[in-house]
């Protein structure tokens, strides 16, 4: 079963430029480098300094193998260092037929 989910972020004003060339970096490696990753995308959200990913992955397993990923610890800890707060995680389920 898929896990997909949505991860909000606000950035610090004098790290969004070097958040932004991470966040494309770690995008691009994520998509030559996992097959089982279904969707992987950051956006620029309306508020000054938020932004998003979403992620969606094939299974816990494929989640599993995008946090152990060399490219995630080469960009994941420099990216953490832009936040301002953190990240809140909301996970996205597909409605079901009745």
């Amino acid at each position: 079963m898929a896990i997909t989910f949505i991860a909000r972020m606000k950035v610090y004003a004098e790290k969004e430029k070097q958040f932004r060339q991470l966040c494309h970096h770690l995008e691009a490696a994520v998509t030559k480098a996992e097959p089982d990753t279904l969707f992987y995308k950051f956006y620029r959200l309306d508020d000054p300094l938020h932004y998003a990913v979403i992620e969606s992955f094939k299974d816990e397993a494929a989640e599993e193998v995008h946090m152990n990923a060399e490219h995630f610890k080469k960009y994941g800890p420099d990216m953490i260092a832009c936040l301002d707060g953190g990240y809140h995680r909301e996970y996205l389920h597909p409605i079901e037929p009745e």
